[in-house]
C-alpha cells in the first residue's frame, strides 16, 4: 500500500511531519518520490487524453457548423423554388444541428477547464516532487558526510595506533642494540683503573709533603 491514497494527500502532505514519524526517513522519501512520479505520469496521461478529446470535439464542431450552414442554404433554396414545406423541414434540421453545436461548445468549455485544472495539478505536484527530491538529496549528503567522517576517524585512530606501535618497536630495537653493544670491562681494564688510582694517590701524597715543608 502506498503512502498517499489521493492526489490531495500528496499536495497536503507535510513532509517534515511524515519524516519525524518514519523509522527510516531515507526509505520514506524514496517511496514518496516514487509515488509522486507515478502520479505525475498518470496526470500527464490523463491530461493528454483530455487534450486529444478537445481536439476531436473542435473538429466535430467545425463539421457540424458546416452542416448547419448547409441546412440553412437548403432552406433558402427551397423557398426560391417555391417549396415552403421543404424549407420548413430544412429549418427543423438546422435547429437540431444548432442544439448539437451548443452541446459541443459546452463540452469544449468543460474540456478546456479540465485541462487547465490538470495542468495546475501537474505544476503543484512537480513542485512537491522537487521539494521531496531536495530533501532526499540533503539527507543522502548528510548520510554520506557522516560515513566519511566515521571512516576518517577510524583511519585517524588507526594511524595513531600504528604510530605508537612503530615508536615502541623502535625503542625496543634501540634498547636491544644498546644491550648488544654494551661490553663488560676486561680484567686488564679493571687493573689499569686500579693502577691509575694508585698513581693519583701517590701524586697526592707527594704534593702534601711538599706543602708541609
Amino acid at each position: 500500500m502506498g503512502i498517499f491514497s489521493r492526489f490531495k494527500d500528496i499536495v497536503n502532505a507535510n513532509i517534515n511531519t511524515l519524516l519525524d514519524k518514519a523509522e527510516d526517513p531515507e526509505k520514506m522519501l524514496r517511496l514518496m518520490v516514487q509515488e509522486m512520479e507515478d502520479t505525475l505520469i498518470e496526470l500527464k496521461s490523463n491530461c493528454a487524453s483530455m487534450m486529444a478529446e478537445g481536439i476531436r470535439k473542435e473538429k466535430k464542431l467545425e463539421e457540424v457548423k458546416k452542416t448547419l450552414t448547409r441546412w440553412e442554404n437548403r432552406a433558402v433554396l427551397a423557398l426560391e423554388k417555391g417549396r415552403e414545406d421543404l424549407a420548413r423541414e430544412a429549418l427543423v434540421e438546422k435547429r437540431s444541428v444548432q442544439s448539437e453545436i451548443d452541446s459541443l461548445k459546452e463540452q469544449l468549455k468543460d474540456n478546456i477547464k479540465a485541462v487547465e485544472e490538470s495542468k495546475t495539478e501537474m505544476e503543484t505536484l512537480e513542485a512537491k516532487l522537487k521539494e521531496t527530491k531536495e530533501k532526499l538529496s540533503i539527507l543522502k549528503e548528510k548520510k554520506e558526510r557522516a560515513e566519511m567522517e566515521r571512516k576518517a576517524n577510524d583511519a585517524m585512530r588507526g594511524n595513531v595506533n600504528a604510530h605508537f606501535d612503530a615508536m615502541e618497536e623502535r625503542i625496543d630495537r634501540m634498547t636491544s642494540w644498546n644491550d648488544l653493544n654494551r661490553k663488560e670491562k676486561s680484567t686488564e681494564d679493571k687493573f689499569k683503573e686500579f693502577e691509575k688510582d694508585d698513581e693519583i694517590e701517590r701524586e697526592l701524597a707527594e704534593l702534601k709533603k711538599r706543602m708541609e715543608k
